[in-house]
């Protein structure tokens, strides 16, 4: 089903009159909002990406290599630190079985913190088949109140062993990771341009959200189309009604429950996110129009690529079975004008003592 995109764009007389004219001709004004600058609108300096290094490259590879371990089965030894333990395990509060206290064939990274003080170091040291009980307690600060600062007995049971194994950095790795180089030296080369590549385009992307947040700041709505703010609304809400009842929840014990508020305060919240996103929407298509941004079939074409690669589906096709057009013309054209506003910015640099 497709969703919409929340988304989400000479005299003293006369040298007031240039500089007033000055003024507006940075702005804009329609009948539903007002920007008071958006051409050469000032940002705070954005720090230049700096040179890759040997050691970026290797951190990299070396983040790439444990992306690609694998585990292998352990027999012969007891549990050590960083070894995964399947384990079956019961917990018991008072000697009465609790809520959430119980699991089967948990795989559990020894080290990795994800249990109580104590459970994971009680784990080591022991061999598949092994049933032991270990007593611990919940923190006082425990996420559940109705368990926190009480005892706790688990009884554990040691399944199987494994660990993990990081492979090493040969020719027949990268080949299998990359659709380019052919060997180590190739590998190395390629990566570090990808670095350079992604920091350039960081870089940029950080300009273009300064420049676009200063304009947002900027613009001053008049009236939202309240009919299309409901429909935003509407659509949010019964997002979260049919996850309600997913769970087998009430729709208020959900929002409660997942979200920590009154459904009064998360619809109020619904209804900011709707106005937000039609308002990037209005200042997006308000800024094509002053300076004639037009989004062409090529163009959208490319941004769709580009969008596709950047949301992390598989194609265009898979991007556009995921969402409406209307949406992502909408990002598309975004996508235009803050390139706009981005070489039409300036950055400012910051002072010495604010600086320090």
């Amino acid at each position: 089903m497709k969703r919409r995109v929340i988304t989400l764009f000479a005299g003293a007389l006369a040298a007031s009159m240039i500089l007033a004219g000055c003024s507006a001709s940075k702005g804009l004004e329609t009948d539903e909002l007002a920007i008071s600058n958006y051409k050469g609108v000032e940002i705070d300096e954005v720090e230049k990406p700096g040179e890759v290094t040997d050691e970026d490259v290797e951190n990299n590879i070396q983040a790439s290599l444990q992306m690609n371990a694998a585990q292998e089965d352990v027999t012969g030894r007891a549990v050590e630190s960083g070894d995964t333990a399947t384990l079956d395990y019961v917990g018991r509060i008072d000697g009465q079985e609790f809520e959430g206290g119980s699991a089967t064939d948990y795989p559990l990274k020894i080290g990795s913190g994800s249990f109580i003080d104590g459970f994971e170091d009680s784990v080591i040291g022991h061999n598949i088949g092994d049933t032991y009980d270990w007593q611990g307690a919940f923190p006082e600060n425990y996420t559940n109140v109705d368990y926190a600062g009480k005892d706790v007995v688990f009884t554990i049971t040691v399944k199987s062993i494994s660990r993990e194994v990081i492979p090493e950095l040969t020719d027949e790795f990268v080949k299998s990771v990359s659709e380019d180089s052919k060997n180590v030296k190739e590998y190395k080369e390629e990566v570090k341009k990808k670095l350079k590549k992604d920091s350039e385009k960081n870089y940029g992307n950080n300009i273009s959200q300064a420049a676009w947040q200063k304009v947002l700041d900027n613009t001053e709505i008049k009236k939202y189309p309240e009919d299309e703010v409901k429909k935003i609304a509407d659509s949010l809400i019964d997002q979260y009604k049919t996850t309600a009842e997913y769970y087998e929840k009430e729709y208020e014990e959900f929002i409660q429950e997942q979200m920590g508020y009154s459904v009064e305060e998360f619809e109020k919240q619904v209804n900011d996110a709707a106005k937000s996103s039609i308002k990037q929407s209005m200042v997006t298509k308000a800024i094509a129009d002053k300076e004639k941004i037009k989004l062409s079939d090529d163009e959208y074409e490319k941004q769709l690529k580009q969008m596709a690669a950047d949301y992390g589906y598989e194609d265009v096709d898979a991007l556009k079975e995921s969402a409406e057009e209307e949406d992502l013309k909408d990002i598309a054209l975004n996508n235009l004008v803050r390139d706009w506003l981005s070489e039409h910015c300036i950055q400012v640099a910051a002072s010495k003592s604010e600086k320090e």
